[in-house]
């Protein structure tokens, strides 16, 4: 598909006047586990968008890093959706979210190690295996380091991209949190990062909790992470980028505002 124009998160407060305007977007993105019924009118509505625009599958749930085994129901239901959606991307995030069959409803970081890098390469192997597709991991933002982690978050990501040919999502927004968070140049992780790796961009909006940044999808995105956007679009090229907004949903003129001044930043980059 092509890179433009950028895409918004499909919400439900904005279903009715999506249908209606049809507003020039570059596809949808939901979150996989929203739809994984069998039918019923949430399925329905995927499929009428699935209609007008190319859809993106986003799961939250499937804990990739974790140490119990795959959820095979899960990844059976991704799998039976991926199926009758036919998305343009499937993407999970790096970060793991269960342990003991018990789920902290949270996208939590990863020790960055050789023995965390070795299980999560293998888990997304099983997962591309079983989807038959590629699949793109993302970085996720964090407000702790682990002591025992001994490999850089840019050289994990990319790593784990070139030992199993998944793809990257790139959240532009999770590099400045985590750069501000932990004392990193937010440049350096951009340029880690092998452009042919990044097949979806996110961005998004954040709030400060005294030193912290809190990656919240509440807010417009900020001009640092408009800045790091722009640099990375220079570096690697217009890739299909969406505009994440899951609290204090605005109206959705809001969205498309921000999306468009994505839409520009990549046209001046050419």
């Amino acid at each position: 598909m092509s890179a433009e124009p950028c895409g918004i998160g499909l919400r439900a407060p904005h279903y009715a006047e999506l249908l209606e305007r049809r507003p020039a977007l570059g596809f949808v993105e939901v979150h996989s586990e929203n739809f994984f019924g069998e039918g019923g009118p949430a399925l329905a509505t995927l499929e009428r968008f699935r209609s007008r625009y190319p859809v993106s599958l986003h799961g939250v749930g499937l804990s990739l890093g974790s140490a119990d085994p795959l959820d095979a129901p899960h990844l059976e239901r991704l799998a039976a959706l991926a199926q009758r959606v036919d998305p343009f991307v499937v993407s999970e995030h790096l970060c793991w979210s269960s342990i003991d069959g018990r789920h902290a409803n949270d996208l939590l970081p990863l020790p960055y190690t050789s023995e965390a890098l070795e299980h999560v390469a293998t888990r997304v192997q099983l997962v591309q295996e079983r989807l038959g597709r590629r699949i793109l991991v993302e970085n996720v933002s964090s407000y702790l380091e682990f002591e025992a982690s001994t490999i850089p978050e840019w050289e994990f990501i990319a790593e784990v991209a070139r030992r199993t040919g998944c793809g990257i999502l790139l959240d532009v927004n999770n590099i400045w949190v985590n750069a501000v968070n932990h004392g990193f140049d937010a440049a350096t992780y951009l340029a880690a990062i092998p452009a042919a790796a990044i097949g979806e961009i996110h961005l998004a909006g954040h709030e400060a909790s005294g030193d912290l940044l809190i990656d919240t999808h509440g807010e417009r995105v900020c001009e640092q992470v408009w800045e790091l956007y722009g640099q990375l679009i220079a570096r690697v090229g217009a890739r299909p980028t969406l505009v994440e907004w899951d609290t204090n949903i605005p109206a959705l003129d809001v969205l498309l505002e921000e999306a468009s001044h994505a839409d520009a930043i990549a046209r001046d980059a050419r």
